[in-house]
């Protein structure tokens, strides 16, 4: 994820940190100074970290969860609304995407209840509207009615319960599409529980109006979140069975070794190419031209400059009989302008799939799904 920086590696997931939560970090430090001095923005500042560590501790619940389906976790990022576990992919077995998706409300409830314990259940459940009256900042600094501790256990307990609201892609929301997904079928519970989840979305947003802000932002990461998963799921159907060639450009104007800027440019003008391959002396594949390299590169190089120096290299490359998922995915995770389509025999490149040639099969595809069946 972009803007965010690497902590440390746990469990093979790489744990990440958005920039922005140092903003936040800084925002309410400066909240809490201001309503408490020192002692206050102390104590306020340690409650969010401690908050957020419940939130990673939250996350790590459904990596170890997903583990144990064989399924691995790339990252692990905290951001100023909560964190994010970067599956590899969600289990599609019911039952398996149940117990991935109540592990990390679970591990809230096991961090509430030894907090209770350790407070010896003196717990006010009024922690949770005093917390929340702090960050709207529509209250004072009122008496310390509990410890540090009850902040935290109060904060699990409110993690617990709004991840458990059935909006897709909530933890509740995953819940919902895995029972829907035992009458509906995967891919129809998925659109279904992404309405439900963007219409959660809405209302939540329109609640943050009256002064949330933080509601407004919770309401779109969860509104964009079900409508990029519902769709990641429509295109898997649609390129399920289907190979790597079956995506790619075949006709294309590559470049050679030797060829300039100007020469990129002239491909530029005379074809509908965004992207050129570079061929070396033996039709290998070494890497693309793009659009943008070549206009850069006049103004900053020249023409005469070798079009080596503005090529992108290591581009990921797939076979042409590999499945057109596993090429979509590379072509996501490298976020490469496109990926090379190369011979199974002898190596060469015989084609390339960028995001918008895949684009345009993902909608051929769909309005052949969507066509009406005629009536004889």
């Amino acid at each position: 994820m972009g803007w965010s920086i690497r902590l440390f590696n746990l469990a093979g997931a790489e744990v990440r940190i958005h920039l922005t939560f140092f903003l936040l970090l800084a925002w309410l430090g400066i909240v809490y100074y201001n309503q408490g001095g020192t002692a206050g923005a102390v104590s306020g500042v340690s409650f969010i970290l401690l908050l957020f560590l419940s939130v990673l501790l939250h996350e790590f619940g459904h990596v170890y969860a997903a583990r144990m389906y064989g399924i691995k976790t790339r990252d692990v990022t905290l951001l100023p609304i909560g964190g994010v576990a970067s599956l590899e992919r969600m289990p599609e077995k019911p039952g398996q995407e149940i117990v991935v998706a109540l592990a990390g409300p679970a591990v809230n409830l096991v961090i509430a209840l030894i907090l209770f314990i350790v407070l010896q259940g003196q717990f006010d459940f009024s922690e949770i509207a005093r917390m929340q009256d702090a960050q709207t900042q529509r209250a004072q600094i009122r008496e310390v009615q509990s410890t540090l501790l009850a902040q935290v256990a109060a904060a699990n307990v409110t993690l617990l319960v709004f991840n458990l609201i059935p909006a897709f892609p909530m933890d509740g929301g995953r819940v919902l599409r895995a029972l829907l997904s035992l009458r509906l079928g995967f891919s129809r519970a998925t659109q279904v529980a992404a309405r439900i989840g963007q219409v959660f979305a809405v209302v939540l947003g329109f609640i943050g109006l009256f002064g949330n802000p933080l509601l407004i932002l919770v309401a779109a990461f969860i509104f964009l979140a079900a409508a990029g998963e519902a769709s990641y799921v429509q295109t898997r159907d649609i390129t399920k069975g289907r190979r790597a060639i079956d995506a790619a450009v075949v006709t294309f104007e590559p470049l050679g070794p030797m060829a300039s800027i100007d020469d990129a440019a002239a491909l530029l003008l005379q074809t509908t190419q965004q992207e050129f391959p570079v061929l070396d002396g033996a039709s290998r594949f070494r890497g693309v031209v793009t659009r943008k390299s070549i206009i850069d590169g006049l103004r900053t190089k020249g023409g005469a400059a070798p079009a080596l120096d503005i090529m992108t290299g290591d581009i990921p490359t797939v076979l042409s009989y590999e499945p057109l998922q596993a090429a979509m995915e590379a072509l996501q995770t490298s976020r490469a302008p496109c990926i090379g389509v190369l011979d199974a025999a002898d190596g060469k490149l015989v084609g390339y799939i960028n995001s918008e040639n895949l684009g345009e099969l993902m909608m051929v595809q769909a309005s052949r799904n969507a066509r009406l069946p005629v009536r004889g």
